[in-house]
């Protein structure tokens, strides 16, 4: 995991928008986003017990998969948005960049690969973008509601 302010640059959503300023990761616990490296699935089951997560769907975020819907997808999941309920995510393979708002107003991106396992909570207001490689396989693990990944049209 790498986290930085987001420039603001006009540009593709998917490079790194990297404004040169880190941010301490102690600063994602005060928004409550979690973070946690998770070399194998039985860390990720571990998290999902202490949860009292039940459901999981995995989601693969690429041209090959999503065919010709492959940018409009992308740009959708950029856009700002929130969930009643808190998002698990775990990285199975590729990058991906998910931004929170921070406290006042300013985006926060978090670069995400494989075995990176964040966790953010409902309420908040976040975006996703896969990176350059426009590769990203994730599991959403999910708690009481239930979350088909078909309707936002991603591919299992």
């Amino acid at each position: 995991m790498k986290t930085y302010w987001f420039d603001n640059e006009l540009g593709d959503q998917r490079e790194d928008h990297d404004s040169g300023r880190s941010v301490d990761p102690g600063y994602l616990c005060k928004l409550g986003v979690l973070y946690h490296h998770c070399p194998s699935v039985d860390t990720v089951n571990a998290i999902a017990v202490e949860r009292s997560y039940k459901n999981r769907d995995e989601i693969i975020v690429s041209p090959d998969k999503m065919g010709a819907a492959y940018e409009d997808k992308v740009k959708m999941f950029f856009n700002e948005h929130l969930h009643e309920d808190e998002e698990i995510r775990y990285i199975l393979d590729g990058e991906g960049f998910f931004d929170v708002r921070g406290v006042d107003d300013e985006w926060v991106r978090i670069r995400l690969s494989k075995g990176d396992l964040i966790i953010l909570p409902a309420g908040i207001y976040h975006r996703f973008t896969t990176d350059s490689k426009n590769v990203c396989r994730s599991a959403v693990v999910l708690g009481l509601c239930i979350h088909n990944a078909n309707t936002v049209g991603a591919v299992h």
